[in-house]
């Protein structure tokens, strides 16, 4: 699980802080830098466009380029990047910036789906990518920290900076990792030729030519379907982290329970990325997907039931949905593809998470412009929500039904 660890922490640099860490300092920025709410909306959706250019452009490209290389650049230059977080208060820079460390964040993990794919065992494979991506969820929990313990004594600027020197590290930490992988694939190619590749038995081709890329994801079903469940996982979950401080604010409730919550967040996503995982190589990936979905949509309608009295719950929810789905997903598609091919199409389903989420981010600036109020924004994002649940539902019944078409055979 060393190499799960490793690029759990990447996860936390990359997506945790660069992704997140503004959603959860952004009340508190705006008492010095003067963000608006139109502010706030289009850097959500500038956000997600650049995340999803990032994942597009992997999905292109990456096949050709040195996971190594692609690892070690991304995390350094979210690293500088959070840094220049600390030192910036003009709206334009502070969005650029943030599209960047977007884009670098859904390179680094394909990146990581690529190594992983590649290193773990077939029956072990969803458990480390769903750990690994849980790192995420350590990113949420350590956030939660900064509002509660950094920004009163240090101000929010020590939030950006902690966060860089933890990236230090991390680079650092991935730098060994991949020195010893590189090794290790050495001796193996120079030994006796070996059955132990995880990519035995796989029947797609290792890679997947760009032209051909499209194709192939709208005429698999699995591919297809984690398109689909990233855009409603984009659009739901998306605007649910971009503007939840923003709601308790506009509620009166105070910026502690803000910090409380996501460290709620961080704590369910911890557990959640080994126990969805551990759920989906024993039981399927569609039972593990349709417990995560519904756990979030039964959290986030006492949520809206009474906000004030079940953020905690609804950080819960999120926590057990957002953070394993992305590594239950990849061991999904790794089931049909190669190590590289299912990099490629975990791209393009990071490509459709873009999209859902600056979707959302744009509807949920719309509804807040002409509501005055985000209520109905989540009520919005809890209908996407039961969406996913049906379609689990429709995924379970499809595969009963071929189960039983091939039994009858």
């Amino acid at each position: 699980m060393r190499i799960a660890a490793t690029f759990g922490l990447n996860q936390i640099v990359s997506h945790g802080f660069g992704v997140f860490l503004f959603a959860a300092l952004v009340p508190l920025m705006r008492e010095d830098i003067a963000l608006t709410h139109w502010h706030l909306a289009t850097i959500g959706a500038i956000s997600q466009l650049a995340y999803l250019a990032g994942a597009l452009l992997l999905g292109v490209i990456g096949h050709r380029l040195s996971s190594a290389t692609l690892a070690l650049g991304t995390g350094t230059i979210s690293t500088g990047l959070l840094f220049t977080m600390s030192q910036v208060q003009d709206p334009l820079i502070i969005t650029i910036v943030l599209a960047t460390l977007a884009a670098s964040a859904a390179i680094s993990w394909g990146t990581i789906v690529e190594i992983i794919s590649r290193c773990a065992k077939p029956e072990q494979c969803s458990t480390q990518l769903s750990c690994a991506g849980s790192g995420t969820a350590w990113g949420y929990g350590i956030n939660g920290l900064l509002i509660l313990v950094v920004v009163p004594s240090l101000g929010w600027q020590a939030s950006w900076q902690a966060a860089a020197a933890f990236g230090v590290f991390v680079v650092v930490m991935t730098w060994r990792l991949l020195a010893r992988i590189s090794s290790d694939e050495a001796r193996q190619t120079a030994g006796p030729a070996t059955n132990s590749s995880a990519d035995t038995n796989i029947p797609a081709a290792n890679t997947i030519a760009a032209k051909k890329l499209f194709s192939v994801i709208i005429n698999e079903r699995t591919a297809l379907f984690s398109c689909i469940i990233c855009f409603l996982v984009g659009i739901s979950a998306m605007p649910f982290a971009t503007w939840f401080n923003t709601y308790l604010d506009e509620l009166g409730l105070p910026a502690a329970l803000g910090g409380y919550t996501w460290s709620i967040v961080g704590l369910s996503g911890m557990v959640a990325g080994f126990a969805a995982g551990f759920i989906a190589d024993r039981m399927g990936h569609a039972i593990a997907l349709l417990v995560i979905f519904s756990g979030f949509g039964m959290c986030l309608a006492c949520f809206i039931y009474q906000p004030s009295r079940y953020a905690l719950i609804a950080g819960f929810g999120y926590g057990l949905m957002y953070f394993p789905v992305w590594g239950i997903l990849a061991g999904w598609i790794r089931q049909r593809f190669s190590s590289t091919a299912t990099m490629q199409i975990s791209s393009i389903c990071m490509v459709t998470s873009g999209l859902g989420g600056a979707l959302g981010n744009l509807l949920a600036g719309y509804i807040r412009e002409v509501s005055g109020s985000l209520d109905l924004v989540y009520l919005a994002i809890t209908m996407a929500v039961i969406l996913l649940v049906l379609l689990m539902i429709f995924i379970i019944c499809l595969d009963l039904k071929k189960n039983q078409a091939v039994t009858i055979s």
